[in-house]
């Protein structure tokens, strides 16, 4: 199967720079989005190599015959499948499409696809333009070439895809960072280390590794049996609880979301939420340009 022209379905930060991603690689592509004020918000992000190669529309029959559409509409289930239900009218009928769902169930929203067989996750991380992975995302029908030509796709454009053969709530990225979050809130809660020194364990230390080598060649250079005899001991005493950690549950009481509100488990107010995310960035462009150029 032969992608070259690519419908992008809604024009947020992850619509409008998917789009610019696409479009720089040479794909014929058209954002659409039913609100036309926000098509036009979203030319002000996209880049100006980029921005006049891109077709833009409020009619969704202007991407219905696109070889992949890749949804990026608001992350909730209803509004989802509403638009799939629309979509699933006029799609024709060799359309690959692919929702950038961050955890809805894949299986969930094929229920209202017009053929779950061509129907999959392709999960992209924020920003797009640095982060590399792509989660591609099974439903139970989905077929393995249409996941084989999502990943060719993603790599095409630069990308390090990885197929989830399941639809598991997370996928696999959410799932191993809700994972390090619940032991790291934990210790928090305990008292056995300030927030800031844990995100500075994970910067300097695993985090730092792991950029490099993943987890599991990561026991393959510690050794198994090294690995083996700690898991013994510590493994009873990792926290397992099944509810949201107290002190997550605690900020989002008080309306403390991050840099969004000003503040989080850290103080953005004054203009440090610019300066942090400007930071964030430049940190990620350094690493990428390090890794990867």
């Amino acid at each position: 199967m032969n992608i070259q022209k690519i419908g992008i379905a809604g024009a947020g930060t992850m619509g409008y720079s998917m789009a610019d991603i696409f479009a720089a690689k040479g794909f014929d592509v058209t954002l659409w989005n039913h609100r036309a004020p926000t098509l036009e918000k979203a030319k002000t992000h996209i880049s100006v190599a980029s921005r006049d190669k891109i077709h833009y529309t409020t009619q969704l029959e202007d991407i219905a015959d696109s070889d992949l559409i890749v949804e990026s509409v608001t992350e909730d289930l209803q509004i989802k499948t509403d638009f799939y239900d629309k979509l699933s009218r006029v799609v024709e009928n060799h359309t690959i499409v692919a929702t950038n769902t961050s955890g809805l169930s894949i299986n969930a929203l094929a229920a209202h696809v017009k053929h779950p067989d061509r129907f999959l996750g392709m999960h992209w991380f924020n920003p797009p333009t640095l982060i590399l992975l792509i989660e591609i995302i099974k439903n139970d029908h989905t077929r393995q070439d249409v996941a084989e030509t999502v990943r060719d796709l993603s790599l095409r454009i630069g990308k390090k895809p990885v197929i989830v053969n399941k639809d598991v709530f997370g996928f696999a990225a959410n799932r191993l960072q809700l994972a390090v979050l619940r032991e790291a809130l934990s210790m928090v809660e305990q008292g056995v280390v300030s927030p800031e020194g844990i995100d500075d364990v994970m910067k300097y230390g695993l985090g730092f590794r792991w950029a490099c080598i993943g987890p599991l060649e990561t026991v393959d250079f510690g050794g198994i049996d090294t690995f083996y005899h700690i898991a013994e001991y510590l493994m009873p005493d990792l926290e397992d609880s099944h509810a949201v950690p107290a002190l997550l549950k605690e900020h989002y009481d008080k309306g403390e979301l991050g840099v969004k509100a000003g503040k989080g488990f850290y103080e953005y107010s004054g203009g440090k939420d610019t300066a942090a995310t400007k930071a964030r960035d430049e940190k990620l462009k350094k690493l990428f340009d390090a890794l990867y150029k």
